[in-house]
């Protein structure tokens, strides 16, 4: 299937690693064009190059997306830079497990400010695109109780909550707002490879509870996400997708 995102111009947070790289990959092999940041310059600029590479239009800037005015200012050159903004992805997570302040202050600041910021940025040219899409990336956590369930978990949740009240309050303009939510998702170098290591025990249990057997891939997640963010997609939103292996047993009514 064409999903007919060809030439259409996407922003993705945190698009070096894991998912959001696979993301970025993904759009890029169906013709879109990306836009990526991340902390690190080094691994922006080697992004950007592959991403190039697929015959694309990409560009990129280390940015620390809980900086606000850096964010939207970064948003602001993409939509110059690119012709506009048809998707956004808000993929960042400050992974704020811990139950202390400061985990809190940054949940906030990251998880939850950095994906309303981003969209607020984004919303002149999505009001001007023929297919605008807004993803926020969530996670199982937000659905149910588990080892992450304070400030990651919750800031999930209410992602899960703001993005559907953008899909009912923009679905008269024509922009899509939908989530994505991972299971335990494994690559090299992410969290669940650094617990398996760290805490075997931790990463035993939660291998076990998901009855694939196994935890989902970046690549996964990215399909899932391309799919959603496609023209292909155009009567779906106000949905939290979770792409999960069923390892939630929660039922979204």
């Amino acid at each position: 299937m064409d999903l007919g995102l060809s030439g259409l111009n996407a922003v993705v947070t945190g698009g070096t690693k894991g998912i959001g790289r696979a993301i970025a990959d993904t759009l890029a092999d169906e013709g879109a064009n990306v836009a990526i940041c991340a902390r690190t310059a080094d691994d922006v600029d080697a992004a950007v190059a592959a991403l190039r590479a697929k015959g694309v239009k990409a560009t990129g800037r280390r940015l620390d997306v809980g900086d606000g005015p850096a964010l939207q200012e970064w948003v602001r050159d993409v939509a110059a830079e690119l012709g506009g903004i048809d998707i956004v992805v808000s993929n960042v997570s400050a992974l704020a497990i811990g139950g202390d302040e400061d985990h809190w202050q940054s949940g906030f600041q990251i998880d939850m400010m950095g994906a309303v910021r981003l969209v607020d940025a984004a919303m002149p040219s999505l009001e001007q695109s023929t297919a605008p899409c807004i993803i926020t990336i969530s996670s199982v956590s937000g659905r149910e109780i588990d080892f992450a369930s304070g400030a990651y978990g919750a800031f999930k949740a209410a992602l899960v909550h703001y993005t559907q009240g953008l899909a009912y309050h923009l679905a008269g303009k024509g922009i899509r707002a939908n989530t994505v939510s991972p299971g335990n998702t494994y690559f090299e170098g992410g969290v669940w490879a650094n617990i398996e290591t760290g805490n075997p025990e931790l990463f035993s249990l939660a291998l076990g509870m998901n009855p694939t057997g196994r935890m989902g891939t970046p690549q996964e997640m990215a399909n899932a996400v391309a799919f959603i963010a496609s023209p292909r997609a155009s009567f779906i939103t106000g949905a939290n997708l979770v792409v999960d292996g069923a390892l939630t047993k929660g039922v979204q009514l």
